[in-house]
């Protein structure tokens, strides 16, 4: 089991591995290999880099590019000048990511090639935002990173950092439309290590390759690539996931862990490569960001007859901790269960008046210990509401078995899942009713095979007025990312409603969901 004495903040794990193991492999991507000495040094350069561009303490900084080691040395750089990483999707469209980047006031924003289009297309709507940085270089008015870094000293400013000091904020979606920005702490991190290990998932040994597959502007995706870090494991990065690569890198580098979500663990038991290629280095496979279903996680087992697989439940509120369902549990109806809560991280379900309810019983599911987020940015409001007395509450619904295994059962928000994303209807309702012709709209998920969830529109048409599902997909596509693009709409003579006037959405997703045990997919 590693020891993280010594890390007090992210900005200490460069540090510690660079002394104990610096000669070591800290990331290969794409041919590029970094050892943790030269990985240590690129992150003070970083450092020193914001902080000529007059980046003061807990300022925010703007990322939008594909998985590469470079996230990592921004991430942990920003942490060294005491800055904070905003993780942004870049699955968003334009007007999303100048929501973004205004609510959390980014001065500066390091760009992706194929992201550089948008940004030249919205910087004007941003203003606040004075430095541009190309990580792959070739913009003719924009520094290239790697030049950049390098022309900033390697000597390590060594600020003053607390446990409180905020060093990740990454955006979810929002219930009225907005993304809402996650404030995760060097003390929530710390806590994360700690409790993940724990946990019996996120112990690893030093030198073992790790695929880091998922999006880096996610916290299943951060979290890979921070867990491997901080224990001297070489992590194995893939700019996006591509299931033919996946295959090459196991080959490679004989791989020992991953985290995908179902979707990608889909791609793979699918894919010809499946029965040719050695896949017994593969002893790990975390799973979660949305659920899986029983059939799938069967055949998956059985392919990958060598490994264990943990479900792993959490938030991104709580950095992605949560509950996990150990390669032992996977039997029988444990299968649908998400598992027991980590160590140091306790968890309950109450009714809707906060009291703890029975076991056996559905209620909502809440979270409370060390890595439960500061809050949401600039959201005290709703930061009140989703944290009370230190409890986190989920807006997912569950109950506890005998044993004391979690499961999910619903949703007590109106949350869908799709592909390991959270969209919120309201953001897609907001896209939607722009479209001339609808009188009325809401929005729901309804069950898909590959993606877990697949968002469905409902419409009203206004009198007189004519659309076609076709029509109002490609009007939606405009505004929003595609993601969140409803998959299918349905008409309808009028949505049912309460007497206050809010949608009843569960009368709308029953006839979808009949017959289901679980309401989530």
């Amino acid at each position: 089991m590693y020891d993280f004495n010594g890390l007090n903040t992210l900005a200490d794990i460069s540090r510690q591995q660079a002394r104990e193991r610096g000669n070591s492999t800290a990331f290969w991507f794409q041919g590029r290999e970094t050892t943790f000495s030269a990985f240590d040094n690129y992150t003070s350069q970083v450092a020193n880099g914001l902080i000529a561009l007059g980046q003061k303490p807990h300022a925010r900084i703007g990322y939008m590019g594909m998985n590469s080691d470079r996230y990592f040395e921004v991430l942990l750089g920003a942490c060294k000048a005491n800055t904070v990483l905003v993780g942004i999707n870049w699955r968003l469209a334009g007007p999303e990511v100048v929501y973004v980047l205004n609510d959390a006031g980014c001065e500066t924003i390091f760009v992706g090639a194929e992201f550089v289009p948008m940004i030249e297309a919205i910087k004007k709507s941003c203003p606040k935002l004075k430095h541009i940085i190309a990580i792959d270089g070739g913009h003719e008015n924009w520094p290239a990173y790697g030049e950049w870094r390098d022309k900033h000293s390697n000597k390590d400013p060594n600020l003053k950092i607390t446990a409180d000091d905020d060093a990740i904020q990454l955006y979810t979606s929002g219930t009225t439309g907005h993304p809402k920005g996650v404030q995760l702490t060097n003390g929530n991190y710390m806590a994360f290590f700690k409790s993940s290990q724990d946990a019996n998932w996120a112990d690893f040994g030093v030198g073992e390759p790790n695929l880091i597959a998922m999006p880096n502007f996610h916290v299943a995706g951060a979290n890979m690539g921070l867990t491997s870090l901080a224990q001297g494991c070489k992590g194995i990065v893939m700019k996006t996931v591509v299931p033919d690569e996946i295959f090459d890198l196991i080959e490679k580098f004989k791989i020992k862990a991953m985290f995908l979500v179902p979707a990608v663990i889909l791609m793979l038991v699918q894919h010809p490569r499946i029965k040719t290629t050695d896949i017994t280095p593969v002893k790990k496979i975390f799973y979660g960001a949305s659920p899986i279903t029983e059939e799938l996680l069967k055949t998956a087992q059985a392919i990958f007859k060598t490994c264990g697989f943990y479900q792993l439940y959490g938030l991104t509120e709580t950095v992605g901790s949560g509950t996990a369902l150990q390669p032992s549990d996977h039997r029988d109806n444990l299968l649908r269960s998400c598992g027991k809560p980590y160590p140091g991280l306790d968890i309950k379900v109450v009714d809707e008046s906060g009291r703890e309810v029975k076991q056996g019983d559905v209620g909502e599911i809440l979270i409370k210990g060390g890595t439960v987020m500061k809050g949401y940015w600039n959201q005290a409001d709703a930061t009140a509401r989703s944290i009370k007395n230190g409890w986190f509450y989920t807006g997912d619904a569950g109950y506890f078995d005998k044993d004391g295994f979690l499961f999910i059962h619903d949703r007590v928000k109106d949350m869908i899942v799709s592909g390991g994303e959270n969209i919120y209807p309201a953001e897609v309702e907001n896209a939607v009713f722009g479209h001339a012709a609808i009188a009325d709209v809401a929005v729901i998920g309804v069950p898909d095979d590959k993606w877990g969830e697949a968002v469905k529109a409902i419409v009203v048409l206004k009198p007189g007025q004519t659309a076609t599902p076709e029509e109002i997909i490609a009007f939606t596509r405009t505004r929003i990312a595609g993601f969140k693009i409803p998959k299918t709409v349905d008409f309808i003579q009028a949505l049912p409603r309460n007497p206050s006037g809010k949608i009843l959405r569960r009368e709308l997703r029953e006839p979808y969901w009949a017959g289901k045990t679980r309401r989530v997919n």
